[in-house]
């Protein structure tokens, strides 16, 4: 083989490397959605919902409804308001996942 052809052969080798890289990447996966989900508690919902989710939360209300309060937030009886997290760039996959979690941490 030439030179040139072995440069070919390598600069495609690459790019199919990277598509295939690409779309692993970009594939969800369950344990990768439950383990953001779980990154997002901690970071954005602890504070208020507790460790365990044991505070302002009820885990009977359907996931739809849930959803609905997490993207666009929710007014409580008693400060502070559930802010609205699609503002702050959760999205409704990302919602159910928090959701589905937050569940979870329930016995």
């Amino acid at each position: 083989m030439k030179v040139n052809q072995f440069k070919q052969l390598g600069i495609m080798a690459l790019a199919v490397g990277m598509v295939i890289s690409i779309a692993l990447l970009a594939t969800p996966a369950g344990s990768a959605n439950q383990d953001d989900a779980a990154a997002t508690y901690k970071s954005k919902c602890i504070a208020c919902h507790g460790a365990t989710a044991e505070k302002k939360f009820d885990a009977t209300i359907s996931a739809d409804d849930m959803v609905k309060a997490i993207l666009g937030g929710k007014k409580m009886e008693k400060p502070p308001n559930m802010p609205a997290y699609a503002d702050k760039g959760i999205t409704e996959d990302q919602a159910k996942a928090l959701a589905a979690y937050m569940k979870s941490l329930r016995p």
